[in-house]
């Protein structure tokens, strides 16, 4: 059985293995131990406080398959971005050139800094170890966050955003970065994108503040502009079937793409429901396949059957129930696990 829980500082050794699977670009798995331990760290202090308005908490999960207790897979959501350490964006904005003495009208694209102080709660810090990519453990993986928020609407933002990465081949190299970012920073893509973890000052220091024209860079290059690495396709088409629509806004660094959606819009939220668990029994029984949540402290989620009763409440499978920690009167919160 795969669980989703919060993750715990014994949880190390378990990320920092995750993170010599994942490629480069993924910035929430940096190869670098002190910093996943801070990171760690952070997301522990933000699940014992338990704030009471968003403030830029990090909530860090893992998935844990529950016979060998091995940790599969991570995922996150960042309360606010923003904040002391501004969030920065390129914003695609297009004008309109004419001259009707020579009968030429151009519209022009054009990339804008922009630095967000007081933005949106994100999503992202998605990783799955390849061998448990199927049976529905990416979809747990991603759309259980959005359970947890909607049962905890006060320490999130109203608007949820997540950030998927660009076009990065093999090597850690950034078309998009080769072509505007190394110009203005004298480094590489992976050492910029690392450093941006810690502190941002210096994005703003050499950041260019004058709209970088698209059509001067190269043909390849534009191409990639608002594109998602090959390997982020499928959750890009997972966050889209859930209502996420893309806001014109991309990555400074690889130039990927920002999703936006409310929380209330987002469609588990909308198809979701909160219910006291009358009865707990074997599966299999008439009983529709859902992302489940129990409600308190002591968070797990979970992919199991649950059965509306026709006197009220529900009926829960017996495997969801212990992964859960949950018995008879208990509250959880459920909802289909693909759109219906």
């Amino acid at each position: 059985m795969l669980i989703i829980r919060p993750v715990v500082e014994s949880d190390l050794y378990s990320m920092l293995e995750l993170a010599d699977m994942a490629s480069f670009g993924l910035t929430s798995l940096p190869k670098d131990r002190e910093l996943i331990l801070e990171r760690i760290e952070a997301s522990c202090r933000s699940f014992r406080f338990q704030a009471r308005k968003p403030q830029g908490e990090l909530y860090i999960f893992v998935m844990e398959e529950t016979d060998s207790a091995r940790i599969v897979g991570t995922s996150l959501i960042n309360s606010k971005v923003g904040g002391f350490d501004p969030f920065y964006a390129f914003r695609i904005e297009t004008c309109v050139s004419e001259s009707k003495r020579v009968d030429i009208r151009k519209e022009i694209s054009f990339l804008r800094l922009v630095r967000e102080h007081s933005g949106p709660t994100e999503i992202g810090g998605l990783f799955l170890s390849p061998s448990y990519r199927k049976h529905g453990a990416g979809r747990l993986m991603s759309l259980f966050r959005f359970l947890y928020m909607a049962e905890r609407r006060s320490q999130f933002e109203s608007l949820v955003i997540a950030e998927l990465r660009g076009v990065v081949d093999e090597t850690g190299s950034s078309p998009f970065w080769e072509a505007v970012g190394r110009h203005f920073f004298d480094m590489n893509y992976p050492r910029a994108d690392y450093l941006s973890l810690s502190d941002k000052r210096f994005i703003a220091e050499l950041m260019p503040r004058s709209p970088i024209y698209i059509r001067l860079l190269p043909k390849d290059v534009q191409e990639i502009i608002g594109k998602v690495h090959q390997n982020t396709r499928p959750a890009l088409k997972m966050l889209q079937d859930e209502g996420f629509r893309f806001n014109q806004m991309v990555d400074i660094f690889d130039a990927g793409p920002m999703v936006v959606c409310p929380l209330d819009n987002v469609r588990i939220v909308r198809q979701s429901a909160r219910s006291v668990i009358r009865e707990i029994g074997p599966s299999p029984f008439p009983a529709q396949d859902s992302i489940i949540t129990n409600i308190g402290r002591d968070f797990r989620a979970c992919i199991g059957a649950v059965s509306l009763k026709p006197d009220g409440g529900v009926t829960l499978g017996l495997e969801a129930a212990k992964s859960l920690n949950v018995n008879t009167g208990d509250v959880i919160r459920f909802g289909p696990i693909r759109p219906t």
